[in-house]
């Protein structure tokens, strides 16, 4: 009879499973975590900041892992703790890719955090101008202010966003 694992043990290393399964995710090693979740990997798994593994590997610009992901059953429109989606994550990347995929694959262009901001106002204050004619394109409204009353318009405004800034204006006059 084989004795009884430590469960010190046993815990560090489903510890260091859960960490490389993470790592995969950010890393883009999209034939590993493929395996992992033909075998039954949550899709959804988050971590300690509640970034999951689809935020991850959208944040880090890994297409391929993140059609992987979705195609498992991960949920685009998963927050993380700092209330932004995935979608968000790519519009603040500026990954254009990740983005199409993710409208693709049912993340809502308008989807907001608590304090309001949708990925409209991420690609806009930080002049990502292809981003923000995707999202234009895919129904975004650039009149949508924030928690804070803030358009699109007067984020990029803010942050000096002059190629946002103008593509916005053309579209509210």
């Amino acid at each position: 009879m084989q004795p009884a694992p430590n469960p010190i043990e046993l815990d560090e290393d489903t510890l260091a499973f859960v960490r490389g399964v993470f790592q995969h995710a950010r890393a883009g090693d999209t034939e590993a975590l493929g395996a992992l979740l033909a075998q039954g990997l949550p899709p959804n798994l988050r971590n300690e900041r509640g970034d999951s593994l689809l935020m991850l590997a959208c944040y880090h610009g890994h297409a391929d892992t993140a059609r992987v992901l979705l195609e498992h059953g991960a949920d685009p429109e998963l927050m993380n703790d700092a209330g932004q989606t995935p979608l968000a994550g790519a519009a603040f990347k500026g990954d254009l890719a990740v983005a199409t995929l993710l409208l693709d694959h049912g993340a809502r262009v308008d989807t907001a955090g608590p304090n309001g901001k949708q990925a409209l106002m991420f690609a806009a204050m930080f002049n990502r101008v292809e981003i923000t004619q995707l999202l234009l394109a895919r129904g975004a409204d650039p009149r949508i202010a924030d928690a804070d009353g803030v358009s699109a318009l007067a984020a990029a405004q803010r942050m000096g966003a002059g190629d946002t800034a103008a593509l916005l204006a053309g579209q509210l006059g």
